[in-house]
C-alpha cells in the first residue's frame, strides 16, 4: 500500500490533500487500508447476495456526509479509523470466501479506490477471482469509473438526488446531480440495461441503481427515476429502497425524524411505473423495521 497520496484528487472533491501520517482531506482519511469491517452480508438484493451471500468490505469515512447516514458509526469522518494491513484484509476476505462466498463487495470506496485494487491485485495474485461488486454513493468522477472498465464486474451505485439544494442540505455536495448522472452514463455504457446471470442466479456483470425514498422529499424521488430514464433507459435495474430510518443524528429533525409513510411509498411506485420501469425490486414498507446495521458487533448485520 502507499505510504502517502500527494494532491488527492480521487473524488469529486478534488481537495488536493496530501493523504499521509498527517495529511487529511474532506473524507480525513489517510493512504492506508482504512475498514470498518470485512463481513458476511445476506441482505442485499437477491442478484447480489443470493442465498450464500456477499463478502463485504466496508470502508471507513466517506466523500459525502449525508446527515441521516444509515451506517454513520463509520462513515462519520471526525471519527479515527484503525487500519488494516493487505495481508490481513486479504486473509479475512479469503476465508469468507473459502466458507462460500464468490462475490466481495466494496462498500464506499469513493475515496478509497487505490485501496480497493490493491484488494483486487492481491487477489488475483492468489489465484482468486470472485464477482467485484462496487458499491458506492454515486459521487464519482467520471473517469475514475471508466478507469475500472475490465475490473468491476457490478456497479451498485445510489443515485440520491437531483435537487441541487437538497444535496447541499443533506450531504453537502451541491454538484451531486450532474456528477452522478456523468458517472452513470459511464457505468451504463461499460455494462448497458442487462445483466448476466451465474448458475446460482447471482450477478456475474451488470448494472443496479439504488434509490432510497427519504421522508418528505417525493418530489426528489420522482425527479431522480424520471432522470434515469430520460439519461440511461428505463430498462435499467432499479432498486426502489423504503428501509430509511431516523438514525440518532436527525432523530429531531422535523423533516427526517421519522419514517417514510404510506402516501410517500405510493407516490413514487407510482411514478416508477408510469415511467416504465419493470425491471429489478422494490422494498416493502416494512423494511423500515430492517437492515440496521451495529458495526459495535463483530458481525454487524446478525
Amino acid at each position: 500500500m502507499p505510504r502517502r497520496v500527494r494532491a488527492c484528487t480521487r473524488c469529486p472533491r478534488e481537495c488536493r490533500a496530501e493523504r499521509g501520517a498527517k495529511g487529511r482531506g474532506f473524507c480525513r482519511s489517510g493512504a492506508g487500508l482504512e475498514i470498518a469491517s470485512i463481513c458476511l452480508h445476506r441482505g442485499e438484493e437477491p442478484a447480489i447476495s443470493g442465498e450464500r451471500g456477499i463478502c463485504n468490505v466496508f470502508f471507513s469515512h466517506c466523500n459525502l456526509q449525508c446527515i441521516y447516514c444509515q451506517n454513520f458509526q463509520i462513515s462519520d469522518n471526525a471519527v479515527p479509523s484503525p487500519c488494516m494491513s493487505l495481508e490481513e484484509a486479504v486473509d479475512a476476505i479469503v476465508g469468507l470466501l473459502d466458507g462460500g462466498a464468490d462475490s466481495v463487495g466494496f462498500v464506499s470506496p469513493s475515496h478509497m479506490i487505490a485501496q480497493m485494487l490493491a484488494i483486487v491485485d492481491a487477489l488475483h495474485a492468489k489465484g482468486r477471482r470472485p464477482t467485484i461488486v462496487m458499491n458506492t454513493n454515486g459521487y464519482d468522477k467520471v473517469e475514475v469509473i471508466a478507469s475500472l472498465d475490465g475490473i468491476v464486474d457490478v456497479y451498485l451505485p445510489d443515485f440520491k438526488y437531483m435537487d441541487h439544494s437538497l444535496a447541499l442540505e443533506l450531504s453537502g455536495a451541491w454538484d451531486y446531480p450532474e456528477i452522478a448522472i456523468a458517472a452513470l452514463r459511464e457505468m451504463h455504457r461499460q455494462k448497458g440495461s442487462n445483466i448476466t446471470l451465474k448458475n446460482d442466479g447471482t450477478a456475474a456483470s451488470g448494472l443496479i441503481i439504488r434509490h432510497l425514498i427519504v421522508p418528505g422529499h417525493t418530489q426528489n424521488s420522482k425527479a431522480v427515476l424520471k432522470a434515469i430514464a430520460e439519461e440511461l433507459s428505463p430498462s435499467v435495474h432499479l432498486s426502489l429502497m423504503s428501509q430509511y430510518y431516523p438514525t440518532p443524528s436527525v432523530a429531531r429533525h422535523p423533516i427526517l425524524g421519522r419514517t417514510i409513510t404510506r402516501g410517500e411509498y405510493d407516490e413514487v411506485i407510482d411514478a416508477l411505473e408510469r415511467l416504465g420501469f419493470s425491471r429489478g425490486w422494490v422494498q416493502e414498507l416494512e423494511s423500515q423495521d430492517n437492515y440496521r446495521p451495529d458495526f459495535s458487533k463483530p458481525h454487524p448485520f446478525e
